[in-house]
């Protein structure tokens, strides 16, 4: 199959590109102007298209035919208005936070509450739409919800909620954490290898993905303390924990909702139908997941 990944230079874009073009597929990267670092692949090329702008990728599609289209930025809607007629199938990367605050753990593919981010808002029902609209034309159309990306290539989360390398090293250090107290948040951080798998066997598996949203995830979540404490086994060294209360830990210790809400709100995937339907295993554990963005990051230098 000829394969456009749009943000295929991304942390989840980059290793999907590769099993693709192992898989023995035609792979165009689609990028604003990014070129691909690391794949030399003679069935890889790339192209400069700007998927927030449709008159771009009008221009695409009347110079290009795809078989498949994959959607990591967040643009599926235009992909999908553009393109609907013209490929087999689309394929738009959410967030298991676009469910809301979830009401069952683990969580599966289903609405839980109103969504509490803006974007989210926005491209979740746009998601619902497309799959409402599933077959009506050629394509059809599937939705990857991951949990929170891990693994080598990105700063992974931290023990704040954010992706603060400062934060890292102080919990290189041993630095105490703060956590909110009551009840702990279950947190799934998932190697980007593992949710580039869920896009691919979606690709490969075309009659099972049509009109579905899969979660990825790792066979299990880490509660809070475990996360820090995971963190801490990483790094040789023990991460002292000292519990606030609720708004202590909103107003002064982590104040953004980007970063407390992950230690509010559960993010534990249930993957069960993406292994039914798509044969779909994670190789690697959160724990692994964790361990290999912590080895990135002193390769890169960054710790």
């Amino acid at each position: 199959m000829k394969i456009l990944v749009i943000g295929g230079t991304g942390h989840v874009g980059t290793p999907l590109v590769k099993i693709l073009a192992e898989q023995g597929h035609d792979v165009v990267i689609c990028s604003r102007g990014k070129l691909p670092s690391s794949h030399t692949y003679p069935n890889v090329r790339s192209v400069v298209c700007d998927s927030s702008d449709l008159n771009s990728l009008n221009k695409l599609a009347e110079q290009e035919t795809f078989d498949a289209i994959v959607d990591f930025p967040g643009t599926a809607w235009n992909v999908w208005c553009t393109f609907k007629d013209k490929v087999n199938h689309i394929i738009a990367c959410g967030s298991m936070w676009m469910f809301g605050y979830p009401r069952t753990v683990p969580t599966p593919e289903l609405t839980q509450n109103s969504c509490c981010f803006g974007g989210y808002i926005e491209r979740y029902d746009e998601i619902i739409t497309m799959i409402s609209e599933n077959f009506r034309y050629k394509a059809a159309f599937t939705a990857v919800m991951p949990p929170n990306i891990c693994g080598p290539g990105k700063i992974p989360l931290d023990t704040l909620g954010g992706r603060d390398i400062e934060v890292h090293k102080a919990n290189m250090r041993g630095e105490t954490v703060y956590l909110p107290d009551g009840p702990e948040a279950l947190i799934c951080p998932c190697d980007a290898y593992d949710l580039a798998m869920v896009f691919a066997l979606a690709i490969n598996n075309r009659t099972n993905a049509a009109g579905q949203i899969f979660n990825g995830g790792t066979e299990h979540a880490l509660t809070a303390s475990q996360f820090v404490n995971t963190m801490g086994e990483i790094h040789g060294t023990t991460i002292p924990i000292e519990y606030v209360s609720w708004q202590e830990y909103r107003d002064n210790i982590s104040p953004s909702i980007g970063h407390w809400w992950h230690f509010y709100a559960h993010m534990c995937p249930d993957i069960s139908k993406a292994k039914k339907l798509l044969g779909y295993k994670p190789r690697y554990t959160s724990e692994e997941a964790l361990a290999r963005a912590v080895v990135w990051m002193k390769e890169q230098k960054l710790l």
